[in-house]
């Protein structure tokens, strides 16, 4: 019956979730980290306590979308997965982290000016995969970009946390003066550092460039950090023997996840569309987002039952039947529950491999590293260099490989 019961999950997590389709809505909106999904409206299933709280970590990505920012929208593709594996080897208090991530766009002529030529894509969110789904459908034009007006409104508008140990953070990049727009920049960022948030800025030309137009007294006043890339440098991707390992074993997770509620199709539509988007532009992303599927940071509580149960607090016998799919309506409750328990065992089975050959791999890309000459001016390695030493100041310790 154990046996059954796992192939019964797996089909449902491959087909169902595609009979599902035509009933599921658009993404929902993002819904409070570690509470039980919702299915119009109402809840399926409530928590049976209160979790421990865990670290929060908030990241806020406003990006220049204007005409000329091409490959910065390419190098953030590239490398959103290894900025989301930095901190999942974070601990503070020997916790690893909740991670947050919003989305902004500025800069972009088709937004209205009336609306500052900005727009927030994605809120504060956990939903990785809506993160990189958003990022794949960036397009640019020209425009004009208003860098005072783009913080003041991730500032006001997102849901920032209020607990002193929360890292709140915003990171702008674009290459326009800083100055611009009718919102001061000086009064947006004393706005943000008010509520705990730090502002880091990176200007997309050369140093003394950016340091003339207020960028680099823009994260000075942040009490971030200020960084400058070459927007138009590749991602310099240093392969290992077990890459190709790596990556089919995050394919091979896909089947232990089981769609159910109203968001479930959506959402496994979305995770095998970031799969693909991944592959498609370098096989560094590729690499990258199968170790994101490895961590407690990639978490699908809104769709996936095996989540919802194991990680979300969700109780499976309070789960509506119909918002199962319909291999698991036929079930009794414990053939259900069983089904979830081998679901999850072969996901921790996965993830472990791929954590054992990430470890691996690590060492590897370390010793080759030593062998590179020239310093990395992507957004993904200013990201991380200011992100890692901002989180140390909070607490947190990172593993090393």
């Amino acid at each position: 019956m154990r046996t059954k019961a796992l192939a019964v999950a797996v089909a449902c997590g491959m087909a169902c979730g595609v009979a599902w389709g035509q009933e599921a809505q658009a993404p929902a909106k993002e819904r409070p980290a570690r509470l039980a999904a919702q299915s119009g409206g109402e809840a399926v299933a409530r928590k049976a306590e209160p979790e421990e709280r865990k670290p929060l970590v908030q990241v806020a990505i406003l990006l220049d979308t204007s005409g000329s920012m091409d490959g910065l929208i390419e190098q953030a593709k590239t490398q959103l997965w290894a900025i989301v594996n930095e901190f999942a080897t974070a601990r503070q208090g020997g916790q690893r982290p909740e991670l947050q991530v919003a989305l902004y766009e500025y800069g972009k002529q088709s937004i209205a000016q009336s609306e500052g030529y900005l727009r927030m894509i994605v809120p504060l969110s956990t939903d990785l995969d809506l993160v990189s789904q958003e990022l794949f459908k960036l397009t640019t034009n020209g425009g004009d970009e208003f860098c005072g007006r783009a913080i003041k409104a991730a500032t006001e508008g997102l849901a920032w946390g209020a607990n002193p140990a929360d890292l709140r953070l915003v990171v702008i990049a674009g290459n326009e003066p800083f100055t611009q727009g009718d919102v001061d920049y000086k009064d947006a960022v004393a706005a943000a550092v008010k509520k705990g948030i730090i502002i880091n800025t990176i200007h997309c030309g050369d140093r003394q460039t950016g340091a003339s137009s207020g960028w680099e007294d823009g994260a000075k006043l942040g009490e971030g950090t200020y960084s400058f890339i070459d927007q138009g440098a590749a991602v310099v991707h240093i392969p290992s023997p077990v890459d190709e390992q790596i990556t089919k074993l995050g394919t091979e997770l896909n089947a232990t996840y089981i769609v159910y509620g109203a968001e479930g199709a959506a959402g496994q539509t979305r995770q095998w569309a970031q799969d693909a988007n991944a592959t498609t532009v370098a096989p560094a992303a590729s690499l990258q987002r199968a170790v994101s599927k490895s961590s407690t940071l990639y978490c699908n509580t809104g769709w996936d039952l095996v989540d919802a149960v194991k990680r979300g607090g969700v109780k499976l016998e309070e789960v509506k039947k119909e918002e199962l799919p319909q291999a698991l309506q036929v079930m009794t409750i414990e053939q259900r529950c069983q089904a979830v328990d081998e679901a999850w065992s072969k996901r921790e089975g996965i993830q472990k491999q791929i954590q054992v050959l990430e470890a691996e791999r690590q060492k590897f890309v370390t010793e080759k590293r030593k062998e590179m000459t020239g310093e990395d001016k992507t957004l993904g390695a200013a990201l991380l260099a200011a992100m890692r030493g901002q989180a140390e100041k909070k607490g947190y310790a990172f593993e090393k490989p």
